[in-house]
């Protein structure tokens, strides 16, 4: 008899959804069949069921945060199961050492996190007994049955949890050490919280820092565009004033003399200009391109895409979800055309048939089997769903991944873009610039909206003559650039090799997957904001003053760098390919460990944090138990206090007389120091602060207190307040 173990109990249940079976406490036993003539036996994990021990499970003296115990390298790392699930790890276990299992087949996920969570529990077991591998792509009925009666050999995949393996032991000595490393430092600093460090998320957090300083640092400088409204036999277009092809100018003064020289002049076509463009259709998505597509899209976090993902993927719907590539193998274009004859028959993708393209088997865009690694693009399978009965996040996530394989039989899309000069009064040179779609294509079946469609322009031929008839001079702000949002941090860990300045460590990390993996990559965004280095408002991403406290305090160690990532990142694909010793590779993250330690220790006495920085840090709720926050002045509403209370100001008499008194800690992207805050309070305006967005635009102002409404209003030069928020 044969012992099956899946990674998830839905999973479980879907392999032994196709046989006979029945269900016990904790497993499943199916009945002999022409598959498993003696029966089976399917049990699974709870995703990680076994941890890595923590540090005192090796030296009790670790367990106290200091200095003196780092570093902390373990001889021999050792794994434990995870206290709430010992129950479940017991029924494994006893099924493991049952003396009618002959055999283990490995059903975990078919990539590395998979390969290291069901060896870890045989290794725990102690299991000594022979071992295949099931490797599929999708749970359908037919993908199940093909993958059972394909196994693999255990050695195939043995090598990828070596590197999994190691992944994790490293990634632990880097992060309780640097992380206790930087605690205890900053705490001398008067920073008294944890600051969790590792070695993915300090570089992915050190890119967003990097962000919101470009944001805070940038000057907002005003310029201005002179734009003509052209009358030319009829035809009615308009057009902005260049020079040297800058359409900006710089004073309002020269503006207004270029505009007021322009009135009423006569206008002729001195050139058109036409460039026809192709969009071929985009390729089929990856995790990481659907996660960023489904935030654009509908502001999905990452973590949600994935969760919904794995839930269509369970019922078989689409095939396996942590799929880093974009491309299939000509096996599974050959399957395209019974799926699309079952997707041509619902409503509302029917509209779409018959295909303009048969097949795609000869396309090397999508067939391309040397860019298909452990997995090939996420597509639908043939097990079409009822699109009616799934949730309304499902039906979104379903109907993004049908689309991209419908549009991929489409047609590239054409269209024309249209440059046309006018010259007024033969001096003034005009540009006006226009778009006219020539084939649509696939944008029948994928509406992408580019982010400022070009207005369609009439058709003009140079020497054709008229008159401007109108001329504006419009005033604007040069912009700071744009805060990223969750789907755009996705695809800024996917490509952080763009980020490096060592072209031949860019090449190696383009090479590999970036910083983190398609499986981990939405959880170190979900870590960011937990630890509280990041807050997520409206789908833009803020650093906070924490996060850029301990960016600040790394500096340039190469922690904070996707250079070492894309170092790690090599050998640790060497190592899956059988290339590399582990060995080495943890010889080699023990002394950047110990480097890290002796150079942080240095550095630290030369630390010096902004004033603006320290006001703005919260400990965390933990750390700061049982203390009183800072009194920043007197409520407006009792006789309290104002104190920070973490994510606002409030009254210390809350709890009190329930006094609802408060103040925003953050207003339009801008941070309200504490500074600020007490000079509301006490003189009932703060300074000028610089750098408010609304709606991408940016803009300066004061904050004052209106006694009588009790609310918080910009103050502008010209004295025109504006309600922000009620206190």
């Amino acid at each position: 008899m044969k012992l099956i173990i899946a990674e998830k109990p839905d999973q479980g249940s879907t392999l032994a959804s196709i046989f006979k079976s029945k269900k016990q406490n904790g497993f499943i036993e199916i009945f002999p069949n022409e598959t498993f003539t003696n029966g089976a036996y399917v049990t699974w994990a709870i995703g990680h069921l076994c941890q890595l021990v923590n540090p005192e499970a090796y030296e009790p003296g670790w367990k106290k945060w200091s200095l003196d115990n780092l570093p902390m390298i373990p001889s021999q790392f050792q794994y434990e199961v995870t206290k709430d699930k010992v129950k479940q790890f017991s029924v494994i276990q006893k099924l493991v050492n049952n003396p009618a299992v002959t055999e283990i087949i490995h059903a975990g996920d078919a990539g590395r996190e998979g390969e290291l969570i069901i060896r870890n529990i045989l290794r725990i077991t102690g299991c000594r007994k022979p071992m295949k591998r099931l490797w599929i792509s999708s749970l359908t009925p037919n993908s199940i049955r093909e993958g059972f009666n394909k196994l693999l050999d255990e050695d195939h995949t043995k090598n990828l949890y070596f590197e999994a393996y190691t992944r994790a032991c490293a990634d632990w000595v880097v992060g309780m050490n640097a992380s206790r490393l930087y605690s205890l430092l900053l705490q001398k600093q008067g920073f008294s919280d944890v600051f969790s460090v590792g070695r993915v998320q300090t570089p992915t957090l050190a890119l967003i820092v990097k962000r919101e300083l470009e944001i805070e640092n940038f000057k907002s400088e005003p310029f201005w565009e002179v734009i003509a409204h052209f009358n030319i036999d009829g035809k009615k277009y308009s057009g902005k004033w260049q020079n040297d092809g800058e359409t900006r100018v710089k004073t309002n003064d020269m503006a207004e003399k270029v505009a007021a020289f322009c009135r009423e002049k006569p206008a002729e076509v001195s050139d058109v200009q036409s460039d026809r463009k192709e969009f071929q259709p985009p390729l089929l998505y990856n995790l990481s391109a659907l996660q960023a597509e489904a935030n654009k899209r509908y502001k999905f976090p990452p973590k949600k895409t994935l969760d919904v993902l794995q839930k269509l993927y369970q019922k078989g719907n689409v095939s396996y979800p942590r799929s880093d590539s974009r491309y299939v193998t000509v096996e599974e274009a050959n399957t395209f055309p019974d799926i699309l004859t079952k997707l041509s028959h619902i409503k509302g993708y029917d509209q779409y048939f018959p295909l303009p393209i048969e097949t795609l088997v000869d396309n090397k865009r999508y067939v391309n089997e040397k860019k298909v690694t452990d997995h090939y693009a996420i597509i639908p399978t043939e097990q079409i769903p009822n699109v009616d009965r799934l949730d309304p996040d499902e039906k979104k996530l379903y109907d993004l991944i049908v689309t991209s394989l419908i549009a991929a039989h489409y047609p590239k899309a054409i269209a024309e873009y249209t440059t046309v000069t006018t010259l007024v009064d033969g001096r003034a040179v005009f540009q006006s610039k226009g778009k006219v779609q020539i084939e649509e294509g696939w944008r029948k079946v994928i509406n992408q909206k580019e982010k400022e469609d070009e207005p369609a322009l009439p058709q003009l031929v140079k020497g054709e003559q008229g008159r401007t008839v109108k001329v504006d001079v419009k005033e604007s702000q040069t912009q700071p650039p744009k805060r990223y949002t969750e789907g755009q941090l996705i695809t800024l860990m996917k490509t952080a090799g763009k980020h490096i300045e060592d072209k031949e460590m860019e090449k190696i990390l383009s090479k590999t997957e970036g910083l983190g993996t398609e499986a981990t990559r939405a959880g170190i965004i979900t870590m960011l904001k937990d630890r509280k280095y990041i807050d997520v408002t409206k789908n833009l991403v803020y650093a906070t003053a924490k996060a850029r406290i301990l960016i600040e305090a790394i500096g340039q160690e190469i922690l904070a760098s996707p250079e070492m990532t894309a170092k790690w990142e090599q050998k640790l694909k060497e190592i899956s390919e059988g290339s590399a010793s582990p060995k080495n590779f943890m010889e080699q993250t023990n002394k950047m460990v110990y480097h890290l330690i002796s150079s942080g220790v240095d550095h630290a006495a030369n630390w010096v944090f902004s004033e603006e920085v320290r006001e703005n840090f919260t400990p965390s709720k933990k750390m700061t138990k049982g203390k009183g926050g800072t009194k920043l002045g007197k409520c407006k509403k009792c006789e309290g206090s104002i104190v920070d209370k973490g994510s606002f100001y409030g009254c210390s008499n809350y709890q009190k007389n329930q006094c609802n008194f408060t103040i925003s800690k953050k207003i339009l992207g801008k941070n309200i120091t504490q500074k600020n805050v007490k000079l509301l309070l006490s003189e009932g305006k703060t300074e000028l602060i610089e750098g408010f967005t609304n709606k991408d635009k940016t803009f300066n102002a004061k904050l004052y207190l209106d006694e009588q409404e009790k609310r918080v209003k910009f103050l502008f030069e010209e004295h025109n307040p504006k309600t922000v928020t009620k206190l």
